[in-house]
């Protein structure tokens, strides 16, 4: 009889258990945030600091470990000035800041600037306030998603071939193409995407 009693309860035990309902599973951990850099001004100036130029380098460095990446140059004044004068200021900063990116090897088309003058303040102040955080450049490495790095690296190569009046045995170039064939299209697309920038040749579209 005891016995009975024990398989009686070990089955509505095990019965118990399969009625519990499943955990839910985790969820990914959200993607880490695009790297982000800042180059500040000093007041009514576009010009580049040592120490702003040292920063663009960091971007443009975070720009070539990410094939078909697209670069953010977005220009921000204090409040002192007007606002139509600070926003020309703002777009001569950012315009200041992509130049810079392009000489330190990030094609002109993979980069868009824009100057929003006084809004996004950094640190918020009243009218007239010249606040250092505030003159500043943001630019952000976004990696771009959604289509075949393999593809346009190829295309990439068909359209240097196709174009370029030079054939190099070795150099940036020809090494780029070899990151292609080799199955390595993050590493090819931004020395190719240079080469077609500088020679004034249109990118060719990215295929999905």
């Amino acid at each position: 009889m005891l016995k009975s009693l024990f398989a009686v309860a070990a089955a509505a035990l095990l019965l118990g258990a399969c009625d519990e309902p499943d955990m839910p599973a985790a969820a990914p951990p959200p993607p880490p945030p695009p790297p982000s850099f800042m180059v500040f001004f000093d007041w009514d100036r576009s010009n580049l600091s040592s120490q702003a130029m040292n920063t663009i380098q960091q971007a443009a460095s975070a720009y070539k470990t990410r094939g078909g990446a697209r670069v953010t140059a977005t220009g921000h004044t204090d409040t002192s000035g007007s606002p139509e004068y600070n926003m020309a200021l703002s777009l001569r900063r950012a315009n200041t800041v992509k130049d810079a990116l392009v000489k330190e090897g990030v094609p002109a088309a993979n980069i868009s600037s824009t100057g929003v003058g006084e809004s996004g303040l950094l640190v918020k102040t009243a009218d007239g306030v010249r606040e250092p955080q505030n003159r500043r450049v943001e630019i952000v490495v976004v990696a771009s998603a959604g289509y075949n790095q393999a593809a346009y690296c190829a295309d990439l190569m068909a359209l240097y071939r196709k174009t370029s009046t030079a054939s190099p045995a070795q150099g940036p170039v020809p090494d780029a193409m070899a990151q292609c064939t080799a199955g390595n299209p993050a590493a090819g697309i931004p020395v190719l995407e240079k080469a077609l920038t500088d020679a004034r040749v249109p990118l060719p579209p990215k295929k999905m």
